[in-house]
């Protein structure tokens, strides 16, 4: 069954980032390329990312009469924005739990484990009609 680990920070974490050290930053990369790595060895990667600053984003909706309605950003009061995703494909929602928590020990500031909360939501199925 296929999940999607969604990994959602306050939007300071931008700014954070930025003032981490190298050694930091890469003990965050490599411990993200080998989880990814892991993934794709063991067949449940199937595809995963980190996202651009949410200032780069646009919201997009149908307006009136059918015309569109794009805005900059996400909402104004939104506390967390979405910072990253796995999709993975395994055998059930245990594994899928296992796979986020080991993502959210991701190492932070000074190499303490972030436990940054991660979402596990499974991909639905279109109804058969």
């Amino acid at each position: 069954m296929k999940y999607m680990l969604l990994m959602q920070a306050p939007p300071a974490v931008w700014d954070d980032l930025a003032q981490w050290t190298p050694e930091e930053t890469r003990a965050m990369v490599d411990f993200m390329h080998a989880l990814n790595k892991d993934l794709e060895e063991s067949g449940e990667w199937v595809d995963g990312q980190g996202l651009t600053q949410e200032i780069t984003t646009v919201t997009a909706s149908g307006g009136e009469n059918g015309g569109p309605v794009v805005t900059d950003g996400p909402f104004p009061e939104s506390k967390e924005v979405l910072v990253g995703y796995w999709l993975v494909d395994v055998a059930d929602k245990e594994r899928a739990v296992q796979i986020a928590l080991r993502a959210s020990a991701c190492p932070g500031r000074g190499g303490e484990p972030a436990n940054q909360p991660i979402e596990v939501r499974p991909v639905g199925e279109a109804p058969e009609v």
